[in-house]
């Protein structure tokens, strides 16, 4: 056999057996967490030391965003999150960020210079599995009152589609 043969042979192989791996490792991957089903329950502490449970704010319309500091469009996408925290909250609206940075520093440096007004937490990977996994970021979700998921958004999505979905919730008893 020629040494040209053998080379596209091993090639092809390394390819079926990169295949195999990536289709085993989609299959252990949770399911996203579908519209319509309740938003997975987490506590974790916030950059201020406090306790951050999602029930807690049931009652209220939740836009939960998974970023993280490197993350260009998240960094792009906050400054809208204030103000709509801003302009909404009163109205019972909350914005609650989960961060996906490996440390806490530089969440706080970011929350100060970008003068975050909701509460911000570190994640990790297992509860971003338990909302169907960030493969990348952000990912937002818009959670009802009740709080059962109403949208999920996966990359930059612009802030006009935000607002129309909370502006849409916040009309509903």
């Amino acid at each position: 056999m020629s040494s040209k043969r053998i080379l596209i042979y091993s090639i092809v192989a390394l390819c079926l057996l990169g295949l195999y791996v990536a289709g085993r490792r989609s299959a252990q991957k949770p399911k996203p967490t579908a519209s319509g089903n309740l938003a997975p329950d987490f506590t974790l502490t916030d950059l201020d030391g406090r306790k951050l449970t999602l029930s807690d704010h049931r009652g209220k319309v939740v836009l939960l965003d998974f970023w993280a500091t490197w993350c260009g469009p998240c960094r792009s996408e906050i400054p809208h999150f204030v103000e709509m925290q801003n302009t909404y909250g009163p109205q019972g609206f909350q914005v609650i960020g989960i961060s996906m940075d490996d440390d806490a520093k530089p969440v706080r440096e970011f929350a100060q210079q970008y003068k975050l007004n909701y509460p911000v937490a570190v994640g990790d990977d297992k509860l971003a599995d338990r909302f169907g996994g960030t493969l990348g970021l952000p990912v937002n979700f818009i959670i009802d009152r009740q709080g059962r998921i109403h949208a999920k958004y996966l990359g930059a999505t612009d802030v006009s589609v935000f607002d129309s979905d909370v502006k849409g919730l916040l009309a509903r008893p």
